[in-house]
């Protein structure tokens, strides 16, 4: 799960539809470019593909990465000191298939997870009915969930792959349509410039199969995120029906108070999201406090906001823990996948041309990027050699120790 502050644009324009529909409306809105962006991209790739053909082919992905992936595995395992399953597999989902696969990357308790998957799967068909439905079924269940949907599917063209349950997803849509674009793009003649491009896109796929692996050797941080991630999002859910309860009166002071949008009295739900957005701990707390909070034990709030909403306090010193987690058991697992790859990967030709079609960068650019996860992991390397990552697996960090690898590194040698 990936938590960033996602603000939810309510009601710029009232329709003369329901209230429930005109959110289904304002979900999509928000979705708008990246819908556009996808039909652009299938658009682009067909005429590509028009125009390529009988001239150069690219190799099927599904061919590529099984081609790719043992030899990986063993460069993973070499790396980490690690065995990666035998029952990893890889399947290649499509566009509707991957964004109803992002349900399940969100992570609620077994209450919710049929509401979650009913969401994404109204969301990646487009139902806008649907979830008009679903918004009308449990109000507090979508100010929650619906959050995910525009953040995880709003980055589907750039993700090219996922991990789950011992199984690889590789993004067919985007893996699949990129090469022939890029090499459309650069131009006649295209024969000449095809060794190129599909270096680079054997760069990508080899990059993503990878990275997936290493998330699959990450069992022990994975179910800690996964644990993390759904106490989290229970306790958004009881803020988000505490709020969803206030009186009107108590909404419209509070909002004042806060100098929120101001929202006709005839759309109560959309003055009572306004407040659950802003109020959500993610945004609120990050916001006032900054990111710093990740590291505290203690918060305090405004006694005007705690005077109208007397639980609120107690939601955020709730939240505190798991929250850190989350985020300490996120950032090892990136960090160390991308600090794993930036090794592996270094001198192979095809990353490296990768980088240089795909992204428009080059190795050493892509070295100097910043990523606490990655600067950590390297960190911990540097003094422990290849059981760091063993180490990270088994004995992960608390959210204190990633910004400051000493008192990790005080903590396991008392082990």
């Amino acid at each position: 799960m990936e938590r960033n502050n996602v603000k939810c644009s309510i009601l710029t324009i009232l329709c003369e539809l329901g209230e429930f529909e005109e959110f289904a409306e304002a979900l999509f809105g928000q979705l708008s470019v990246e819908i556009n962006e996808e039909k652009e991209i299938a658009k682009l790739a067909e005429k590509a593909k028009d125009d390529l053909s009988f001239k150069v082919k690219f190799e099927e992905l599904e061919k590529i990465a099984q081609e790719a992936f043992p030899t990986l595995k063993k460069k993973v395992e070499e790396f980490l000191g690690v065995k990666i399953s035998d029952d990893v597999k890889m399947e290649f989902p499509d566009l509707v298939e991957l964004k109803k696969l992002k349900g399940e990357k969100v992570f609620s308790d077994e209450k919710s997870k049929e509401y979650v998957r009913e969401l994404f799967d109204a969301v990646a068909n487009e139902d806008q009915k649907k979830i008009a439905e679903l918004m009308e079924k449990n109000t507090a269940k979508y100010l929650v969930y619906s959050t995910y949907a525009i953040q995880y599917i709003s980055k589907i063209s750039t993700t090219y792959g996922d991990y789950l349950d011992s199984v690889i997803y590789l993004n067919k849509f985007v893996l699949s349509r990129y090469p022939q674009i890029i090499l459309h793009k650069q131009g006649e003649p295209y024969e000449s410039r095809f060794a190129n491009v599909n270096s680079g896109y054997l760069g990508a796929v080899k990059m993503t199969v990878l990275e997936e692996q290493i998330h699959s050797a990450q069992e022990w941080l994975q179910q800690l995120n996964k644990n993390a991630a759904t106490k989290v999002n229970l306790i958004n859910e009881e803020l988000a029906t505490i709020i969803l309860k206030l009186d009107n009166q108590t909404v419209n002071n509070l909002s004042e108070y806060l100098q929120l949008q101001a929202v006709p009295d005839d759309f109560p739900f959309a003055k009572k999201a306004n407040l659950f957005f802003f109020l959500n701990p993610d945004h609120f707390l990050i916001e006032q406090i900054g990111p710093d909070v990740m590291t505290f034990t203690h918060v305090e709030i405004d006694p005007k906001i705690s005077d109208a909403i007397p639980q609120l306090l107690d939601i955020y010193k709730k939240w505190l823990n798991p929250i850190q987690q989350h985020h300490a058991a996120f950032t090892i697992m990136e960090g160390m996948a991308g600090f794993a790859i930036e090794n592996i990967l270094k001198e192979d030709r095809d990353f490296q041309n990768y980088l240089t079609t795909f992204m428009g960068t080059d190795f050493s650019s892509y070295q100097v990027r910043k990523s606490m996860g990655r600067d950590f992991t390297k960190n911990i390397y540097e003094k422990l050699g290849r059981n760091a990552f063993r180490q990270l697996m088994e004995n992960p960090p608390n959210t204190r120790e990633i910004k400051e690898p000493q008192l990790y590194l005080n903590r396991i040698k008392q082990k």
